[in-house]
């Protein structure tokens, strides 16, 4: 599903009355590693089953808090360029102090929580997997 499509899910299933704000972060390929190293591409996999529970599981408990109306994390997996997107979270809510603090706490959330695995290629030939801040060399 790419981002305009879950936007109108998201548009069509929510009462736009209650929502005064939709905000949205856009995770993407970047083209070089922390340490300046230039990637040729990414690799994400999943626990497929487990990831869904997971994600599903994050969005309904934070869609429960006051002001909040929609929380959605899609997660694209298998080989990625350069810049191409690597995941959608968008939260939707009353007023924006809300929806910002949601938003963030969905993306950290999912960052620790889900089965998601990210190998980088790099130009070099050399390949890590790679964990939150850090490189793990093969």
């Amino acid at each position: 599903m790419d981002f305009r499509n879950l936007l109108q899910q998201l548009r069509d299933t929510i009462k736009s009355a209650e929502i005064g704000a939709i905000a949205c972060f856009i995770g993407v390929v970047r083209g070089l590693t922390k340490t300046g190293k230039k990637v040729r591409k990414l690799e994400i996999e999943s626990w497929d089953e487990k990831a869904e529970e997971v994600l599903t599981s994050i969005c309904n408990e934070l869609r429960r808090r006051k002001a909040i109306s929609e929380v959605y994390i899609h997660h694209i997996v298998g080989a990625l360029g350069i810049g191409e997107d690597i995941v959608y979270v968008i939260v939707a809510g009353a007023h924006r102090q809300e929806v910002f603090s949601t938003l963030k706490e969905a993306v950290e959330r999912y960052k620790k929580e889900a089965p998601l695995w990210k190998k980088e290629f790099l130009e070099t030939g050399e390949t890590y997997w790679v964990s939150e801040g850090e490189q793990v060399e093969e």
